[in-house]
């Protein structure tokens, strides 16, 4: 199951600032028993967020990387085929939104007269993005409410942040999305564990 994040906060939600988009690449894909975590990298910036994935996905994204080459094409290699030869490009992915307890992507289209977006989720948008080449992007609504990692800098913070991959949990690292509204009652000394939050379709 494709998972992502959870932790606590408080107050009133703030107002999403729609439009405005950090371009991030891969930093890492780290492999658990059942499932991948994928690090997506700020660009110019020291911020990671964390996305849990499946391991199909995480499969299908780090194929790109490995140097295989296989004789029949995988799902994403067909979907960014038939794009292209329907004469349409893929000129970005943002991961663009995060409600519900689940991340939301979109994959955007253009033919050079028109733009099209595509509802998808990150995993499949980012495997299509190593693809394509083409840029990812992540909404700054996304990083404002999810807890991210600063990115190690020295080799001892390297290994330091390896070794901690290995038990790394959603619980460990992710917001609390639902705070509390006016009307709402405080919260027991011992709240039931949340359901943290996931790719849609997982």
């Amino acid at each position: 199951m494709a998972k992502n994040e959870k932790g606590k906060s408080g107050g009133d939600e703030k107002p999403r600032r729609a439009g405005t988009e950090r371009e991030v690449r891969i930093y890492s894909l780290a492999t658990t028993v059942n499932e991948c975590i994928i690090f997506l990298e700020e660009l110019g910036g020291s911020r990671l967020l964390p996305i849990w994935i499946g391991i199909a996905e995480g499969q299908a994204i780090a194929i790109r990387f490995s140097g295989i080459v296989l004789p029949r094409p995988l799902t994403h290699d067909l979907l960014l085929a038939s794009i292209t030869q329907l004469g349409w490009e893929v000129k970005k992915v943002v991961v663009s939104d995060i409600k519900e307890n689940t991340f939301y992507a979109r994959v955007v289209l253009g033919d050079g007269k028109k733009t099209e977006n595509l509802d998808s989720r990150p995993s499949d948008a980012i495997a299509i993005a190593v693809r394509a080449g083409c840029p990812i992007f992540v909404d700054d609504s996304v990083f404002a409410r999810c807890q991210t990692l600063n990115k190690p800098i020295s080799e001892e913070e390297v290994g330091k942040f390896k070794e901690e991959l290995k038990s790394l949990k959603p619980e460990d690292i992710f917001k609390d999305l639902k705070k509390p509204g006016p009307g709402d009652a405080p919260p027991a000394k011992e709240p039931p564990k949340k359901e943290p939050p996931k790719e849609e379709g997982q």
